[in-house]
């Protein structure tokens, strides 16, 4: 340790780059609680006491997550004055590690969106390029590492989350397999594929915290115990013998050119490594998006349906205690979560419930089928992160459903439930490596491989 820096000397360089961030990504900043940690830190520094490998490490937790004592907004309307009365499992366990949170991120609110344009905060701006949207819901997490105002920070993945921002900023984004870490403590947006993971800068990085935030959560019945991933073992790269992609993803009309020939272009790449392709097949994209919009749409309107003022939010009194709650939710309310809510509604109601859920909650069961299928042919599927590259401003608002096409290549491996990483390697936009279900470890090791071929 050379003591080049202070731990209190990193946080305030941190904290000051977030105040004067151009980007919108900060919701609310946690400089007292940031500072007071630090100090400590850099006590036990003074006394020679030994450091663990996050501790003082500067982080950004998405506006979902539960701090004790801090705002908890969701970038809506409803919560911009809610404080958090309990701090999340993943973050517990990260500030147990010593990690210091600095900032609670700017995101589309609820994580209703894929541009963190649908929030209180203004619109996220692109690391690379302000015009440009900072993808979303976890935009301003993304940005955040990618400026390197934070070291990692903590997003949420529901259906590309936390992959389809980290693509668009050239970064590294992990949705874990789904109940590696517990969703204690996460507004819950669809909690059959909520997903909690790192975003970093480097897979070491994404490693080191997905590690420390894994594991069984007596608060989260969905998780499992899980074995420690070692920095040896994904440096290995002999393990993997074949690499299936899609080829309707490759071959549909919506793929631009560009990310189209360059995703080709690596997967010749990785076969002049002796590595064997395999050509897939699956559902179509539309499949895909309409099934998965089904089931988030109808878990999201139950799991929303407590906020109306009564208990959280932000009450306005109508008439009536039925015109209270009314008032309430269309007022607070951004249109993009009334119209999932009003969707989600409808495919329960009686007389739809039959028609459109329970076959969507069929055709999930088919996708897991067929993934299954196919790891039993390959080690790895590889994909784009989405169709196109990032958009301006603006113009995903303008059109929901261009919007929800635009995950037509991430929310497949959510209805599975399968470890799934971007890295800012391959396309534009990066590249997409995903394993069978509780293989984490794998896909962190084909990702080295591709930093070593690309």
């Amino acid at each position: 340790m050379n003591k080049e820096i202070s731990c209190t000397n990193l946080v305030q360089e941190k904290l000051e780059l977030l105040k004067q961030n151009t980007h919108n990504t900060v919701n609310s900043l946690l400089e007292d609680l940031a500072l007071d940690l630090a100090t400590k830190i850099d006590a036990k520094i003074e006394k020679g006491q030994e450091i663990g490998l996050l501790e003082g490490i500067p982080f950004g937790i998405k506006d979902v997550y539960m701090v004790q004592g801090t705002l908890t907004t969701a970038s809506s309307n409803l919560l911009k004055n809610y404080k958090s009365s309990y701090t999340a499992s993943a973050i517990q366990k990260l500030l147990d590690a010593g990690a210091i949170p600095l900032v609670k991120e700017n995101c589309d609110s609820f994580g209703h969106g894929s541009s963190s344009e649908n929030t209180i905060f203004g619109a996220v701006k692109n690391a690379i390029n302000p015009d440009l949207v900072g993808g979303g819901s976890s935009g301003g997490s993304a940005v955040n590492v990618a400026k390197e105002y934070t070291v990692f920070s903590i997003g949420g993945d529901t259906g590309g989350s936390i992959r389809q921002p980290a693509g668009y900023n050239k970064i590294y984004g992990l949705k874990p397999t789904y109940g590696r870490v517990s969703r204690f403590g996460l507004m819950a947006y669809a909690s059959s594929t909520d997903c909690v993971g790192p975003i970093a800068k480097s897979i070491e990085d994404i490693r080191i915290v997905l590690n420390v935030i894994s594991g069984k959560d007596i608060k989260d019945q969905t998780t499992y115990a899980s074995i420690e991933i070692l920095k040896d073992n994904i440096s290995k790269n002999n393990t993997i013998k074949t690499i299936g992609y899609y080829k309707n993803f490759i071959e549909s009309e919506v793929i631009s050119s560009d990310i189209k020939s360059d995703f080709l272009a690596t997967i010749d790449k990785i076969k002049a490594k002796g590595i064997q392709i395999e050509e897939l097949d699956f559902f179509e994209s539309e499949t895909l998006v309409s099934t998965y919009y089904t089931l988030a749409m109808a878990e999201t309107a139950s799991n929303l349906s407590r906020l109306d003022g009564t208990n959280y939010g932000s009450r306005i009194e109508g008439d009536n205690l039925k015109d209270t709650y009314s008032i309430t939710r269309s007022e607070n309310f951004s249109e993009e979560t009334k119209r999932r809510i009003v969707g989600g509604n409808q495919v329960l109601s009686q007389g739809f419930s039959d028609e459109i859920y329970l076959k969507s909650l069929n055709l999930r069961d088919q996708i897991t089928a067929n993934f299954e299928k196919d790891f039993n042919k390959v080690d790895i599927i590889l994909s784009p992160i989405t169709p196109n590259s990032p958009p301006k401003i603006g113009a995903s608002l303008n059109n929901p459903l261009t919007m929800y096409l635009s995950d037509a290549y991430t929310v497949g491996f959510s209805l599975g439930q399968l470890p799934t990483l971007t890295a800012p390697k391959g396309t534009e936009i990066g590249i997409q490596i995903t394993a069978a279900k509780k293989n984490d470890e794998l896909v962190l090791q084909f990702a080295n491989f591709l930093n070593d071929i690309l």
